[in-house]
């Protein structure tokens, strides 16, 4: 993927924008059918928690990104360390990475924990007969966003204090994922 430098921003703003639909798109239907089709509270609220860390979590690795410095991934990839390649490359193209993980991933993470919070509130108005949702409505949004935003406090904080180790373990599982599956994610 190309680099996205000042002169040609516009281009990659729409891609990431019309990627960010689809994905979005995508993962909500996915979601929101799989709760339906479970009318479990329970394993809702489970789906639930896991959408809301991945959205922390990748926070925190868009932090990490801004945050590392490349030359150590730089001496590892000559001595041929497995992953310090792709920590140098995601350490070169922070903005990206940032905006991909951060922003899209985040973001995505963030409407669709509110979304999956109102469908769970809908199901526990239908399952007990509750005629006013309102105040249900209000503590799972409050929940969801209390969590959200402490959670990306603390990973923010972890991130800045750990960025190069978290982008070279990130290296490393890039690493290992291209060379089980083919599948590279930055060149």
């Amino acid at each position: 993927m190309a680099r996205i430098t000042d002169n040609n921003i516009v281009k990659p703003a729409l891609w990431i924008a019309s990627f960010t639909f689809v994905i979005g798109l995508t993962i909500s239907l996915g979601m929101e059918s799989l709760i339906e089709v479970i009318q479990s509270v329970w394993l809702s609220l489970l789906a639930l928690i896991l959408v809301v860390f991945l959205g922390i979590a990748a926070d925190a690795i868009g932090t990490a990104a801004a945050a590392a410095n490349v030359v150590p991934y730089n001496a590892m990839a000559a001595k041929k360390v497995p992953g310090a390649i792709e920590a140098a490359n995601l350490a070169r193209n922070a903005d990206l990475v940032a905006n991909l993980t951060a922003d899209v991933v985040g973001d995505i993470s963030g409407t669709l924990s509110g979304a999956m919070g109102a469908s769970i509130v809908f199901t526990l108005a239908t399952q007990f007969s509750l005629t006013d949702t309102v105040l249900l409505g209000a503590a799972m949004t409050s929940i969801i966003a209390a969590i959200t935003v402490g959670g990306k406090t603390v990973g923010k904080r972890i991130a800045i204090n750990h960025a190069n180790s978290i982008i070279f373990r990130l290296g490393r599982f890039l690493r290992w994922l291209d060379d089980h599956t083919g599948i590279r994610i930055l060149k």
